[in-house]
C-alpha cells in the first residue's frame, strides 16, 4: 500500500506519441493550465536527479510561465496532509493515509510553485474536478479548455481528463509535461486519452499555440 520507488525512465518523445481522433488545439483565450498534483511527496517516489524529474519540472515551469504572459489563468490542485480516514475515503484502502501533516511534503515543488494570481485548488479524489472549485472557476471566467500537466498520468491526470470530457470540456494531456510510475503506465494513459477523451500534445505545440503560432 502507498507509493512506489519509480524508477528512472525518459519522458515519451513527440514520434513517440499516440494518433489523436481529434484535432482540437489549445485557445489562449479558452484554456485554464493545470498543474496537478505536483507536490514532494508525490515527487519523492521519483529520484530526484534522474529522469523524468528535471525535465518534467522544466517543462511544467515553461508552461506556467508561458501562460501566465498570455493570460491563461494558472491553477494547482494539491491534497492536504493528515487527512482522517473518512476524508480519505476509498482512498485509504488502496493508498494508504496519503499525505503526511508536514508542510515540506504538502507543498508544490519550488521549481513550480504558485505565483501570485494562480489558484491553489485542494484535491481529495482522482479528478480535479471532484469536491473543488475548479468547474466553477472555468465557468466564471468564460474558459472551456484545460491543459493538464503533473502526475500521475495514469490516475489523476487521466480521471481529470475524462472527467473534462463528460462536462464537455476539451481536454489537452501534455505528455512531456506528466510522469507517472514508469513508461509503460505512462504510455497507456497517454493511448487511453488519445483514444477516448482528449488530445495527447506536448510541451513545444503548446508553447506555440499560447503564443499564437503554427507548430
Amino acid at each position: 500500500m502507498g507509493l512506489p520507488r519509480i524508477p528512472s525512465y525518459p519522458l515519451p518523445a513527440a514520434e513517440e506519441l499516440p494518433e489523436n481522433r481529434v484535432s482540437w488545439t489549445v485557445d489562449p483565450a479558452r484554456a485554464v493550465l493545470l498543474v496537478h498534483d505536483l507536490q514532494n511527496h508525490f515527487l519523492d517516489a521519483f529520484a530526484a536527479e534522474a529522469a523524468p524529474v528535471p525535465e518534467l519540472l522544466g517543462n511544467v515551469a515553461e508552461l506556467a510561465r508561458a501562460a501566465r504572459a498570455a493570460g491563461v489563468p494558472v491553477v494547482y490542485s494539491a491534497q492536504v496532509g493528515g487527512q482522517s480516514p473518512a476524508e480519505r475515503g476509498l482512498q485509504q484502502d488502496f493508498w494508504g493515509p496519503g499525505l503526511p501533516d508536514d508542510p515540506r511534503a504538502v507543498a508544490v515543488a519550488a521549481a513550480v510553485a504558485p505565483e501570485p494570481g494562480d489558484t491553489l485548488l485542494t484535491k481529495w479524489k482522482y479528478s480535479a474536478f471532484v469536491r473543488t472549485e475548479l468547474a466553477r472557476l472555468l465557468e466564471e471566467q468564460g474558459r472551456d479548455q484545460l491543459v493538464i500537466t503533473g502526475v500521475y498520468a495514469h490516475i489523476g491526470v487521466q480521471a481529470t481528463a475524462c472527467d473534462a470530457w463528460m462536462r464537455d470540456l476539451p481536454a489537452f494531456v501534455v505528455a512531456d509535461a506528466v510522469a507517472d510510475f514508469g513508461p509503460q503506465e505512462h504510455r497507456a494513459a497517454l493511448a487511453w486519452v488519445a483514444g477516448r477523451c482528449g488530445v495527447v500534445t506536448t510541451t513545444a505545440r503548446v508553447l506555440g499555440e499560447l503564443a499564437g503560432e503554427e507548430r
